[in-house]
């Protein structure tokens, strides 16, 4: 497959988002918004990396919506725990920057933390073979 290195990269580049956002139930110095911005870029990376992995055309977008109706309408079936990761799509615009928006509490980052593990779960469920080959 000509594109397995993108695939590994994309998904690379996804678990270190998705650590960097781990990273807050240890050290409380980190802001929950840049935690929750990290688990955001996890789900874009790791969906990108399937539409990659599929041959599927995808727009540079922060939509997690949008990115998994592009899967399902590529023949992928989406589990409801996944659809869920919709929602993390505010945290790559809204919270990113300084703003007039609601300080994000442990809770909510807490939720957003386990939609990003979700997505990122279940995309390296459908990559299961990725790592047999060179």
């Amino acid at each position: 497959m000509d594109n397995l290195k993108d695939v590994k990269e994309w998904m690379r580049r996804a678990n270190g988002n998705l650590a960097r956002a781990q990273s807050g139930k240890i050290d409380k110095r980190y802001l929950f918004e840049d935690l929750c911005y990290d688990a955001q870029q996890a789900a874009e990376k790791a969906l990108k990396a399937l539409c990659l992995y599929r041959k599927i055309s995808f727009p540079w977008t922060h939509s997690i919506a949008q990115l998994l109706t592009i899967l399902k309408d590529n023949g992928e079936e989406i589990p409801e725990k996944v659809k869920g990761a919709e929602v993390l799509t505010v945290y790559a615009t809204d919270t990113r920057y300084p703003g007039d928006w609601e300080p994000i509490e442990e809770e909510e980052y807490l939720e957003t933390l386990g939609h990003a593990k979700t997505v990122f779960d279940w995309v390296n469920e459908r990559l299961e073979n990725i790592n047999d080959n060179p």
